[in-house]
């Protein structure tokens, strides 16, 4: 059955070598040419083995749409005002719906738009370190820099769905919470 807006997803991260990594729960709040948008409500808890994270803002995620998979490595959060960021990117492997979850696997390298604006790219030395350390292939680590440049440049230059098309997502997730 696919899913539809308003119903409940889960976003279940693992590192490379089936790790766990991040796991929450959110809801699909509908698609569009960016891809399938995903509310999470400030207070939503997120956890990992030995870490957990609750939501200070509303959020919406971002599941890149189909395509060719060399641009779809990678799931990016848009958070409301007075987050943490105002971008958060994770590089992954193209992420894959199943069912009602959401699956990738994160590869270390993040994108991020700070407060101020400013992007950085984030965890180059746990790239650097994962890569030998858990014998990521050749294939998989170039395509985690190929994707990381391209949402990097994306971001910097404030490229669609880096552009404000998260706004009208964020108000739709603040409209539903509302009521």
């Amino acid at each position: 059955m696919p899913v539809l807006p308003g119903d409940a997803v889960r976003v279940v991260m693992t590192k490379w070598g089936e790790r766990p990594h991040w796991e929450f729960d959110c809801r699909l709040l509908g698609t569009d040419e960016h891809g399938d948008w995903l509310g999470i409500a400030a207070g939503t808890r997120m956890s990992r083995p030995g870490a957990t994270y609750v939501a200070p803002t509303n959020q919406v995620g971002l599941v890149p749409p189909p395509g060719p998979e060399a641009e779809r490595g990678w799931l990016a959060t848009f958070h409301d005002v007075g987050g943490p960021v105002r971008v958060y990117v994770d590089i992954a492997t193209p992420p894959v719906w199943d069912g009602a979850v959401v699956r990738a696997v994160d590869l270390d390298l993040d994108v991020v738009c700070g407060p101020t604006g400013r992007v950085w790219i984030d965890d180059e030395d746990e790239f650097a370190d994962h890569r030998v350390r858990f014998a990521y292939p050749d294939e998989l680590a170039r395509a985690a820099m190929d994707s990381c440049d391209l949402v990097h440049a994306a971001v910097r230059g404030e490229r669609a769905p880096y552009d404000g098309s998260a706004a009208a997502w964020l108000a739709r997730l603040g409209d539903l919470l509302s009521h």
